[in-house]
């Protein structure tokens, strides 16, 4: 029982104290959150005066600052107050100045009119005294005014025409001296680096039999095997008393070549008839058709032009069967490729320009012989089809002189091709084409005024002219020698060059009695 009771006393101490610290807790809790509220209003305070004080503290330097400012905007605006008003005395004075200078112009404007006046009634003084010299000058000499003037002028274009003549001779010797010595050395250079063989081409081949016997079995029945390939081919075949030959005639050197490989193929199979005959032209021309490409090849290999068409290449392959006054085109052009090419290189031209067009330049005799037009204008056309070089076109449009060359490579073609045409034995011509050639050239050259007789000689490459002295004088002779080869270069065509050489004779004959 005492237990209990102690038990319970203890719980109840327990309770009282427990309730006794809760409440001593409280108090001094409260305690303390009294005091820090009160020092929080303390702090507070503090914070508010200090503040205040680094507020007046801003105000005060802001005033401060405000009032350097003022300072110093007011000492800026002094000085620009002081430069303005030196400018504004500056331009017062400037004026000043202009005022005076208006002053002094104007006066001399009022000087300078009061001797225009002057020089007027001087001028006026000095006509009369002229007209009076004119009028005592036409009654001394007893000619008019007009008949004076055409006397004089008649004087001094004889005047003219003899320095005229002679500063073209003077000139003329001195270019020749100079540009004839470059040019012989460029150009023997090139040649004798491009010395080529020339043999001039025929309008006929020659086929060999193995016998006479063939000839009638190329016959044919009734000629049937002659007329086949005749037809095929579009050629002439000449079976005379030849022995063991047949000759095969044509201007077309393409199919003259088509008939001899066929001819050819067909005695060495020895079956002739009108359809093995027709094979054998097709194989023919397929075998023309790849020398055709071959030859082409071999052209830009050998003049080492590259990045042209494979037409292009075609057509300048086609150009072995194509001549030009016995010429044969493709030598011609590879020739002139070479030859332009030297020459470039010695000039310090451009050498690739020069060999393309050299190469180039006569590809339209491939093509002339089916369409309408000059080779020059075929060439230029199929050039601008494949889309070549401006240049290009413009040096195988004037290699004629059919347009002005625009770049030196352009007049190296046109050297070039003249050297080539004119080397010995590189072409010839018809007689008929030769004799017509001579008479235009003795034509041109009698048509101007003073002309007594012409000749043409050295196989056309020189005019000979005599003049009649007593109306052609020597200063004369010069401007009609350079008159007539214009003339020449204008209305003819030619290979080469030719020489225009003009004779004035005065003979005086006496007798002795």
């Amino acid at each position: 029982m005492d237990i209990i009771i102690n038990i319970a006393v203890f719980l109840i101490s327990a309770a009282i104290f427990t309730f006794v610290g809760m409440f001593i807790r409280k108090k001094v809790a409260e305690s303390k959150m009294e005091s820090a509220e009160n020092e929080a209003k303390k702090i507070l305070e503090m914070a508010n005066i200090e503040a205040e004080n680094k507020k007046k503290e801003e105000i005060f330097k802001a005033k401060e600052e405000i009032m350097s400012a003022r300072k110093e905007l007011d000492q800026e605006i002094r000085e620009r107050r002081g430069e303005v008003q030196s400018q504004e005395r500056r331009l017062i004075q400037k004026e000043e100045n202009l005022e005076k200078k208006q002053d002094i112009v104007e006066k001399k404007e009022k000087d300078l009119e009061k001797k225009y006046q002057e020089l007027d009634g001087k001028k006026a003084e000095l006509q009369e005294v002229f007209n009076k010299q004119m009028f005592e000058l036409q009654k001394i000499s007893g000619l008019s005014k007009e008949e004076a003037k055409k006397l004089l002028l008649s004087e001094l274009d004889k005047q003219l025409t003899a320095e005229k003549a002679t500063l073209v001779r003077e000139m003329e010797t001195k270019i020749k001296e100079e540009s004839e010595k470059n040019a012989k050395e460029v150009i023997t250079y090139a040649i004798q680096k491009c010395a080529a063989d020339h043999t001039s081409e025929t309008t006929v081949s020659i086929v060999s039999l193995p016998n006479d016997d063939m000839k009638g079995r190329i016959i044919g029945r009734e000629g049937r095997n002659i007329k086949a390939l005749e037809t095929l081919t579009g050629i002439d075949l000449i079976i005379d008393d030849t022995p063991e030959a047949v000759v095969i005639s044509g201007f077309d050197a393409l199919r003259r070549e088509v008939a001899k490989i066929a001819l050819e193929k067909l005695i060495e199979d020895g079956r002739i008839h009108p359809a093995k005959i027709e094979e054998m032209v097709e194989k023919a021309k397929e075998e023309v058709e790849q020398t055709i490409k071959e030859e082409g090849e071999r052209a830009i290999l050998e003049t080492g032009v590259i990045g042209l068409h494979p037409d292009l290449i075609k057509l300048i392959g086609k150009l072995k069967y194509t001549t030009s006054y016995g010429q044969n085109v493709l030598n011609h052009s590879i020739e002139v490729s070479n030859l332009a090419r030297i020459m470039a290189e010695e000039l310090g031209l451009d050498p690739k320009i020069a060999r393309r067009a050299g190469l180039l330049h006569d590809i339209g005799k491939a093509l002339d012989h089916d369409m309408e037009g000059t080779h020059v204008e075929l060439g230029v056309e199929i050039l601008k089809k494949y889309k070549e070089n401006d240049l290009i076109i413009n040096a195988v449009q004037a290699h004629h002189g059919d347009v002005e060359p625009k770049t030196m490579e352009a007049v190296l073609i046109q050297a070039a091709d003249a050297i080539s045409a004119s080397r010995p034995g590189a072409r010839r011509e018809t007689l008929e084409a030769y004799i017509k050639r001579l008479e235009q050239l003795e034509s041109i050259a009698d048509s101007f005024e003073g002309v007594e007789k012409s000749f043409a000689i050295q196989a056309g490459r020189e005019i000979r002219i005599l003049v009649k002295p007593e109306k052609v004088n020597d200063n004369q002779m010069t401007l009609m020698a350079r008159d007539i080869a214009k003339k020449v270069e204008d209305e003819m065509e030619y290979p080469g060059q030719i020489k225009v050489n003009v004779v004035r004779e005065t003979r005086v004959i006496d007798y002795a009695k």
